[in-house]
């Protein structure tokens, strides 16, 4: 028979309450590591199905999807890429504030650019247009959508 030999613990084989708390605190940040590490990939993966998407539309939808996506990303940072019932979407915590529709790919006579009610572009009339044709916009339309995309972002 073999007998168990019964270590007592002592002061040494026990960790503080400090080193416990430390323990935790990187347990938490490895976790949280983790996470980012995620949302930077899933991020990541959105962003380039959205161009993905763009780069499949035919002209002029694509260079129109092109220069809104220059002006969200640069006017809004903030908000995230991602494809919106598969056309480029912007949104803010997972939810769609601005997006592209191809006027091609819906078979219609012309483009649009549109905000969801996410958007804060409440107007005290009581009246706001949510959505706006693309054709061939002038520069002046760009700074309108450009000024439009940071009031609805802010």
């Amino acid at each position: 028979m073999t007998e168990k030999t019964a270590h007592p613990q002592t002061d040494d084989d026990t960790m503080s309450a400090q080193e416990r708390a430390a323990i935790k605190e990187r347990a938490a940040e490895l976790k949280a590591q983790g996470r980012a590490g995620k949302a930077a990939e899933k991020a990541a993966a959105n962003e380039a199905a959205l161009l993905a998407k763009i780069a499949e539309m035919s002209e002029p939808d694509r260079s129109l999807a092109e220069r809104m996506h220059a002006i969200v990303t640069t006017c809004a940072p903030d908000l995230e890429p991602k494809l919106y019932y598969g056309q480029p979407g912007y949104a803010r915590k997972g939810k769609v504030l601005c997006f592209f529709r191809s006027g091609q790919g819906d078979k219609e006579r012309y483009s649009t650019f549109g905000f969801s009610v996410q958007a804060d572009l409440d107007d005290t009339s009581g009246l706001w247009a949510t959505s706006y044709a693309l054709t061939e916009p002038t520069e002046a339309a760009w700074a309108e959508l450009e000024t439009l995309i940071r009031k609805a972002a802010r």
